[in-house]
């Protein structure tokens, strides 16, 4: 028996397909003779699986590479969050509201699960692993650096020393000044080391692309744009933000070098050569996406406190 809410869903079918000048029985057809779908096949379960290709035999070697995979989907998830709040049709509150917690709901659970590398692999398995590694590095993944040129204005993103001198200069030379370009730099002659050179030829390019793109609408330029009501409300989602991904997250990396790589009297290079000790302790870096919005004592004390200090 064909009830009238099917009989007008059936109708409202053959107006979308007329509309594309698609016939609806084809379609329909389809539907008849096509399987159920299944959970494994909707999230590629088998695939997935299949992604991780050790370079060793050794088995916290899996915990390494699915943790860093993990960390690069979360990644993703930030970057479609940032893409809905830079480009909505109509920015405000809610729009910001939505997407912040989203992002920082899924960087506090990236830096909650750095336990997984911080304590949960074995210490002599991967100082044996990682050499199978070389030059790849953490430091390479570019939807990191994706998010960061997202974020804020370019400018930020260069050493505090240099930004007036980038006041007025192109995007390019910007970017080609950018901070993490000095923190893989060979520790003895502070040349590029091949993990850097590896990284600029595979994403310069595409950077300067995003870096035009988000220009007048990164994070920090949509914000500036919103009404004073609506940036009182999303100030404190906006501070969770820069704190989450310029303070807790390179703390966490820092912890977890330490943990593997800190050994005396000299400690252990990282696999990239970057040189750690001073790349990722945040308030090194003082890399800071809305400075505006804290104090001047915050910004003088900027990831110090979350180091001890």
């Amino acid at each position: 028996m064909v009830t009238t809410e099917i009989a007008d869903k059936i109708k409202r079918l053959e107006e979308k397909y007329a509309a594309m000048g698609q016939n609806l029985s084809s379609y329909l057809d389809g539907l008849l003779y096509a399987d159920y779908l299944t959970y494994w096949d909707y999230i590629q379960l088998d695939v997935l699986l299949n992604l991780q290709h050790p370079r060793t035999p050794i088995p916290d070697e899996n915990i390494f590479i699915i943790y860093h995979q993990i960390t690069e989907l979360y990644f993703k998830l930030t970057l479609q969050a940032i893409e809905q709040i830079s480009f909505a049709p109509e920015r405000n509150a809610t729009v910001f509201t939505t997407q912040l917690k989203r992002i920082n709901n899924y960087f506090r659970n990236l830096v909650h699960s750095f336990e997984i590398m911080v304590d949960g692999m074995d210490k002599d398995q991967f100082l044996q692993f990682r050499m199978a590694l070389l030059p790849a590095s953490g430091f390479q993944s570019g939807q990191f650096r994706m998010i960061e040129i997202c974020s804020t204005r370019l400018t930020n993103l260069v050493y505090e020393p240099q930004r007036p001198a980038m006041e007025n200069c192109d995007l390019k030379t910007v970017l080609d000044n950018i901070y993490w370009r000095s923190g893989a730099t060979e520790l003895a002659t502070g040349k590029k080391t091949l993990t850097l050179q590896q990284f600029e030829k595979k994403y310069m390019g595409p950077f300067l692309q995003l870096a035009t793109r988000y220009e007048p609408s990164n994070i920090q330029a949509a914000y500036q744009q919103l009404s004073e009501a609506d940036k009182a409300i999303v100030i404190p989602l906006l501070k969770e933000y820069d704190l989450n991904i310029n303070v807790r997250w390179p703390l966490m990396h820092y912890k977890s070098a330490v943990r593997y790589l800190h050994k005396k009297p000299e400690d252990i290079a990282a696999t990239g050569g970057t040189n750690w000790q001073q790349f990722l302790p945040p308030k090194n870096k003082r890399i800071i996406f809305f400075p505006e919005l804290w104090t001047e004592e915050e910004l003088n004390n900027w990831g110090k406190l979350a180091m001890g200090e």
